[in-house]
């Protein structure tokens, strides 16, 4: 792949990337979708790997917008903290056991059908979120009950098409939690996520699979670091939108956007449009 080619398609895909993981409409299913559209793989052979690091450009946003509340994690008595590594649990677990399993199916010939499925599930979702959240009388602050119910459906979202944020936004709403409590939570949830997948892909690339790094050759290698700068920057703005959103607790046009990208997504499958990557 030529340096120009590799750097404009990392430039697409950051951008997406960035802009998608905290807006309620799934980053995974934009890069799936956007993948097959450009037709090809700028990892030289590793979706999955390409698809990680461009997250922890976005965990860098996260890392910037949320750094005090970052660091009141490690301060007595430490709540906040375990309710993080409770909700964590279940993305972990679900993550190493099904992982390959789904990026296998989602790039399959029957990955558009599926990702339609997962973004009309998510739009659905939020348009629940959104009568739940202007219907309520009363909230409480952050608890067990509704950490563990955003662990849950944040392990949903590892199915791209489902959104993260909003599923996990939506499970605290719904559980009776605080808007702003929910939001900045699932803001943090992202971090031992993404660190943690960080971690497993590196480690998978380095000692097990070298011949990943050597495909990408030294232009796929910035074309990647290219991609993480633009996922950073293009979250950095996505968090102030989303937090903006959250407290009108207007989903309604993001489900519709999420409806036409599931319609989308039925019409490349049936016109077989999108090659397999």
């Amino acid at each position: 792949m030529e340096l120009w080619e590799a750097i404009w398609k990392s430039i697409a895909l950051g951008t997406v990337q960035g802009l998608t993981e905290f807006l309620p409409v799934s980053s995974s299913g934009h890069l799936t979708l956007l993948q097959r559209m450009l037709g090809y793989d700028l990892g030289g052979g590793s979706m999955t790997f390409v698809n990680i690091m461009l997250h922890f450009g976005t965990l860098l946003a996260v890392v910037v917008v949320f750094w005090k509340d970052i660091l009141a994690l490690f301060k007595k008595p430490f709540k906040m903290l375990g309710f993080l590594v409770l909700a964590t649990i279940p993305a972990g677990v679900v993550g190493l056991l099904f992982n390959d399993k789904i990026d296998e199916i989602f790039s399959g010939s029957s990955g558009l059908f599926y990702l339609a499925i997962c973004f009309a599930t998510t739009a659905l979702i939020l348009l629940i979120t959104e009568l739940v959240a202007k219907n309520r009388k009363k909230t409480s602050g952050l608890n067990i009950k509704s950490s563990l119910c955003m662990g849950v459906v944040q392990a949903i979202a590892l199915f791209p098409g489902i959104s993260r944020s909003g599923s996990t936004i939506a499970a605290g709403t719904i559980s009776g939690a605080k808007t702003e409590d929910v939001a900045k939570f699932s803001f943090l949830m992202s971090i031992p996520v993404i660190l943690g997948s960080v971690a497993v892909s590196l480690k998978g690339v380095i000692f097990d699979e070298p011949e990943v790094i050597t495909a990408m050759g030294t232009n796929g290698i910035i074309g990647i670091v290219v991609g993480i700068v633009f996922s950073a920057v293009s979250g950095f703005f996505a968090i102030k939108i989303m937090l903006k959103v959250i407290g009108k607790g207007n989903y309604k046009w993001f489900s519709l956007y999420l409806v036409l990208l599931s319609l989308t997504c039925i019409w490349f499958d049936v016109q077989n449009l999108l090659p397999l990557i």
